[in-house]
């Protein structure tokens, strides 16, 4: 009788302790994505560079004869 009772307890918990792991699981990647440090050096930007010189030279130059 008590191996009976044993089966049904063992695969309740068996089931808990899964569901658990999922539950936490799913609070470590919702936690874990909004704590990622800030690195502003990625959003950072220091203006134009070289290539949108380049290319904006030619109309720059003719405002400035026309003006």
């Amino acid at each position: 009788m008590a191996q009976q009772l044993s089966t049904p307890a063992s695969l309740a918990t068996s089931v808990a302790m899964h569901a658990w792991r999922t539950v936490l699981d799913w609070c470590r990647s919702v936690i874990g994505e909004g704590a990622q440090a800030y690195h502003p050096e990625a959003y950072y930007m220091r203006g134009p560079g070289p290539r949108w010189r380049e290319k904006h030279a030619q109309s720059r130059d003719i405002e400035t004869f026309s003006g």
